[in-house]
């Protein structure tokens, strides 16, 4: 038998162990509210038995392990979802920046129907088109109006204003874009050094046994916020550790950053992602940089050639029929507008300056011919062929329409994947996350056990002072 010593030694053990209890028990209440925590509980199991005459007695209790409550299938969902959403997240918040800042220079109408909102359709793009095609329609009808030729030069020039301001708002917007994505190198870079130096301490700490467990958290929330921003793939390493590769490159291997991120400037001077000690470019997946390369290099950069073509189509059309005109003074050859693209795109000077100057006739001498006036105002109708056989309103409509329907889609994304992290969240809380009520049930439970094991204890001294008293 274990005897009285050996008694008080397993109450001792119990005492012990239940105390581990509370501990841990205070641990997880005391995180309840902190972000990332995986809830830990303690696992008990019997203490090794000694053999005796009456058979296999037990010596008490003791902590077999304190662990968490993680579901790994899910903490790899949600780094995967992570990436679906950063991609998302970055499509939309580029093309709704596109459409905040150019949303009094576009169409009510294009405008209106990807985003419910309404715009002042005085001041869009296509109102303004309309304009200076009713305005080369006023001239033809009074040739020799000083009021309908300065009308003109008016209506061109906020044309010339609104191509200027929509390719300023498109440049800023790629600007910006890339300096978003060298920014998020940066972070990534941070995180990929944390998840090394994460991998360092849990190795360290899991040498002598057990497990590293709010390491381990730390480290899951780095994995996810990478996903968010890139999207990786990972493996178990030696000792505890992580690996991480992006783009096929490994980047984190156990201890070690084996590579860092850095952006490069492509053939048309956008940014894109490469490693830096092998310099190999990366083909990104998802997460928010490759999000922000697909807005910038797909949608937005679909809109700003689809403006200059539509601007230098008008530029060229427009001047090919006034070079050939005569103004009121006789001259002739003259362009109407300067420029090449949306962003060039103004009216001649010398034009503006002096009304007179416009060609409108085709006659030197007949200053009252409106034939090249009424030529231009057909322009309006014209199905022209640099435009896909479109008018220059309905090409003007379907690049605005195709950026609404890409913010759309954008929008019903991020919607889909906020429910489904959403979902993956609440699944994994109900497994990891720490319940007030159950931690309080079990601190009850451990205080119980640990006023029983005292109370053992009293009893092995009571009867120790009895045994030593028989002596006396």
């Amino acid at each position: 038998m274990i005897g009285l010593l050996g008694t008080l030694s397993m109450a001792n053990s119990a005492l012990q162990a239940q105390m581990t209890g509370v501990e841990v028990s205070g641990q997880n209440l005391a995180n309840v509210n902190t972000t990332g925590y995986s809830r830990q509980r303690v696992n008990l199991a019997t203490s090794s038995d000694i053999g005796t005459a009456d058979g296999p007695e037990g010596t008490g209790v003791e902590v077999s392990s304190i662990e968490q409550t993680v579901n790994n299938l899910l903490n790899s969902q949600i780094q995967n979802q992570n990436s679906a959403s950063g991609y998302w997240n970055s499509q939309q918040s580029a093309l709704q920046s596109a459409q905040d800042g150019l949303n009094e220079f576009l169409s009510g109408t294009a405008s209106s129907s990807t985003t419910g909102t309404t715009t002042d359709t005085s001041t869009g793009l296509s109102t303004q088109l309309s304009n200076l095609f009713s305005a080369f329609q006023s001239l033809a009808a009074s040739p020799s109006s000083t009021s309908a030729r300065q009308g003109l030069v008016s209506a061109a020039q906020s044309v010339s204003t609104s191509f200027n301001q929509i390719s300023t708002q498109l440049g800023s917007l790629k600007t910006s874009l890339n300096n978003s994505l060298s920014d998020n190198v940066t972070s990534a870079n941070k995180l990929l050094s944390d998840i090394a130096g994460l991998n360092k301490q849990i190795s360290t700490s899991e040498f002598s046994g057990g497990t590293a467990n709010d390491l381990r958290d730390e480290r899951e929330q780095d994995l996810e916020n990478l996903g968010s921003l890139v999207n990786f793939s990972s493996s178990t390493g030696t000792n505890g550790s992580v690996n991480v590769s992006i783009g096929g490159q490994t980047l984190v291997s156990g201890n070690q950053v084996a590579d860092t991120l850095q952006t490069y400037s492509g053939t048309n001077g956008n940014l894109y992602v490469q490693t830096t000690t092998g310099g190999v470019p990366l083909n990104l997946t998802g997460g928010t940089m490759q999000g922000t390369i697909a807005a910038r290099d797909g949608t937005l950069a679909t809109l700003q050639n689809g403006m200059d073509t539509l601007a230098g189509t008008l530029i060229s059309q427009v001047n090919t029929l006034h070079d050939a005109g005569y103004s009121m003074t006789g001259s002739t050859g003259a362009n109407f507008f300067d420029g090449t693209d949306a962003g060039t795109i103004t009216v001649n000077a010398a034009l503006a300056a002096n009304p007179s100057l416009i060609q409108a006739s085709a006659s030197a001498t007949a200053s009252g011919d409106n034939t090249v006036a009424m030529q231009l105002a057909q322009l309006a109708s014209a199905n022209e062929t640099t435009l896909g056989g479109q008018t220059f309103q309905a090409s003007y409509t379907q690049m605005v329409g195709a950026m609404g329907n890409d913010l759309a889609t954008a929008n019903s994304q991020v919607s889909t994947q906020s429910s489904v992290t959403q979902m993956l969240a609440t699944q994994r809380s109900s497994v990891s996350g720490v319940s007030v009520d159950e931690e309080m049930t079990n601190l009850m439970s451990y205080q119980k056990a640990y006023e029983a094991s005292s109370e053992l204890v009293k009893t092995v001294d009571q009867m120790l002072e009895t045994t030593l008293s028989m002596k006396s």
